[in-house]
C-alpha cells in the first residue's frame, strides 16, 4: 500500500482494521477525539461497528461483551475517560478478555489541558484498576508505530487472552507523518473459549467472578503464570548509540525523539551519549537496564510527569549507578537544549 500523511490517531484505526478489528465502541475527547472519528467513518466501509456510548463506561463494558463473543474490539481515550474506564478493564482481565485500549495521554491531574503529558503511566503500569492483574502496554514513538503497535496489540491480546493497552502521548497522537500500512492480516485465530450462540455455549462461561476464594487463588495464581511468560517473551526495546556510551537517556513516546536528537548533538561535541527507549512499558526491560548499568556511568530518565518511570528504571538498576531525573509538567516538551545543559552538567561535575 501507498505511503499516506496522517495522524497518529488515525493510524491507530487503520492498524486496528488491518489487524480484523470490526467493532469500536468510544466517547470522544481531545486529543483522542480523531481516533473516534476515523473509526466512525472507517469501521462502517469494512462491514464494521462504531457505536459512540453514552459514556467511557459503557464503551469499555460494550468492549467487554464484543470480545466475549470471540471478536476482535477496541475501545480509546485520553486520560479522564482512560480513569473512566479502569473498573472495567479490571473485569476484562479478570474474564481474560483480549481487547485493545488505546490511552492518547494529556495533561493533569483533574481535567487538566489537552497538551501531551506521559502522566498515566503509574496508572496502565501499576493498575488502575483494582485486582492482581498486568496490562501488556505498547509506547509508540511515531505515526508508523501507531499503526504498527496497534496491530501487535491485537495480535498479544489473542495470544495471552489478556487486554493490552497502546499508550502514547498527545503529540504522537496528533502528530502528522507518512505511514506506510502493511498487509491485512491474513487469519484471526479461532476462539473455543468464546461465546457463539451454538449448542457448545452451555459449557462456556465468561464472568470475573469467584465466590470461594480458594477457587479465586487458583485463578490468580494461573493469572500470575500467564504473566510470566509476557515477562519472558514480550520485552521490547530500542538502544541508540549505547555502545561505548557514559551516559544513558531513557524516554519513550515523544520524549525518546528529542533525547534521539539530543545524542546525535552531544555525540558531535565529543560527549559519549546514548539512549535506550522502552518499547513496551509492561513488561519493562528491566534485565537490558542491569546490563547496561554494569557499562555506563550513569542513567537520565526523562519524562512529561513527576517521576513515574524512573522508579523502575532504580529498581533496574539497584545502585549500581546513579539514576538522575529531569522532567516537564502540565504539557510542556522539554526542549533538546535544556536536556543538553542538564547532560552536561552531570558529566562535568
Amino acid at each position: 500500500m501507498a505511503k499516506q500523511l496522517i495522524k497518529g490517531n488515525e493510524a491507530v484505526v487503520k492498524g486496528a482494521i488491518l489487524a480484523g478489528c470490526r467493532f469500536y465502541f468510544g466517547y470522544p475527547i481531545t486529543p483522542a477525539s480523531e481516533i473516534a472519528e476515523a473509526a466512525a467513518y472507517y469501521m462502517p466501509l469494512v462491514g464494521g461497528t462504531f457505536l459512540q456510548a453514552e459514556s467511557e463506561i459503557a464503551s469499555i463494558q460494550a468492549v467487554y461483551g464484543a470480545s466475549s463473543g470471540g471478536r476482535r474490539a477496541m475501545t480509546a481515550s485520553s486520560s479522564p475517560g482512560i480513569s473512566l474506564k479502569m473498573e472495567g478493564v479490571s473485569y476484562c482481565a479478570g474474564s481474560e478478555l483480549p481487547l485493545v485500549l488505546v490511552d492518547i495521554m494529556r495533561g493533569g491531574p483533574g481535567l487538566g489541558n489537552i497538551a501531551p503529558e506521559q502522566s498515566d503511566y503509574n496508572q496502565i503500569i501499576k493498575g488502575g484498576g483494582h485486582g492482581n492483574y498486568k496490562l501488556i502496554a505498547l509506547a509508540p514513538n511515531s505515526a508508523q508505530e501507531m499503526c504498527d503497535l496497534t496491530m501487535l496489540a491485537f495480535e498479544l491480546a489473542d495470544k495471552y487472552r489478556n487486554p493490552v493497552v497502546v499508550l502514547a502521548d498527545g503529540f504522537i497522537g496528533q502528530m502528522q507523518e507518512p505511514v506506510e500500512f502493511p498487509e491485512p492480516v491474513a487469519a484471526i485465530p479461532d476462539k473455543d473459549w468464546a461465546l457463539h450462540t451454538d449448542a457448545g455455549d452451555e459449557n462456556r462461561l465468561i464472568c470475573s467472578i469467584s465466590l470461594e476464594p480458594e477457587v479465586l487463588e487458583a485463578h490468580n495464581i494461573h493469572l500470575q503464570e500467564k504473566y510470566q511468560q509476557m515477562q519472558k517473551h514480550e520485552i521490547r526495546f530500542e538502544d541508540y548509540q549505547v555502545e561505548d556510551a557514559e551516559i544513558v537517556l531513557i524516554g519513550y513516546g515523544v520524549v525518546s525523539r528529542v533525547l534521539q536528537s539530543v545524542v546525535d548533538d552531544l555525540r558531535q561535541e565529543g560527549y559519549r551519549a546514548g539512549m535506550l527507549r522502552p518499547i513496551t512499558l509492561w513488561p519493562f526491560p528491566s534485565q537490558h537496564l542491569t546490563e547496561l548499568a554494569n557499562k555506563v556511568k550513569r542513567f537520565l530518565v526523562v519524562e512529561l510527569s513527576n517521576g513515574q518511570m524512573v522508579d523502575d528504571v532504580r529498581l533496574a538498576v539497584l545502585d549500581k549507578v546513579p539514576v538522575h531525573f529531569f522532567s516537564r509538567m502540565g504539557g510542556v516538551v522539554p526542549s533538546p537544549e535544556e536536556i543538553i545543559e542538564k547532560v552536561k552538567s552531570l558529566l562535568e561535575a
